[in-house]
């Protein structure tokens, strides 16, 4: 059965009492994700760890079926600081990825979502 193509963007940005820093458990968390939204992986992700000060933390990237992944994290601040990009092929559940989210600890999450195939069009937000 062939689905129909829609293209989802989720923006968000949360303020996180437990930044993640292990670049071998970001690269799980992230295979994970991929599958509870029901995403098919294209290749590994790739994780890095930035030492430059002032900037410190992991960046994430995994390219899923037409869609990608994109993960940035801030572990100087208190709170630290999590933003991450979801861009998906067809709906997405958003609660599904803010409970994925828990090992962070957030303390606040914002976030956008939209409708890229609409013309940028804003679905929900918080």
């Amino acid at each position: 059965k062939e689905r129909m193509l829609q293209h989802k963007h989720l923006l968000v940005r949360a303020s996180v009492d437990n930044p993640p820093t292990d670049r071998r458990y970001m690269k799980k968390w992230i295979r994970k994700l991929i599958s509870k939204i029901k995403m098919k992986m294209l290749g590994q992700p790739i994780i890095k760890y930035v030492e430059t000060a002032g900037n410190r933390g992991l960046t994430a990237v995994a390219c899923i079926e037409t869609s990608h992944i994109a993960f940035h994290s801030w572990d100087e601040t208190s709170p630290g600081l999590v933003q991450l990009d979801v861009y998906t092929c067809s709906e997405l559940d958003e609660q599904t990825v803010f409970d994925w989210m828990a090992p962070f600890a957030p303390k606040e999450i914002k976030w956008k979502y939209y409708d890229r195939e609409n013309n940028l069009q804003l679905v929900k937000e918080a």
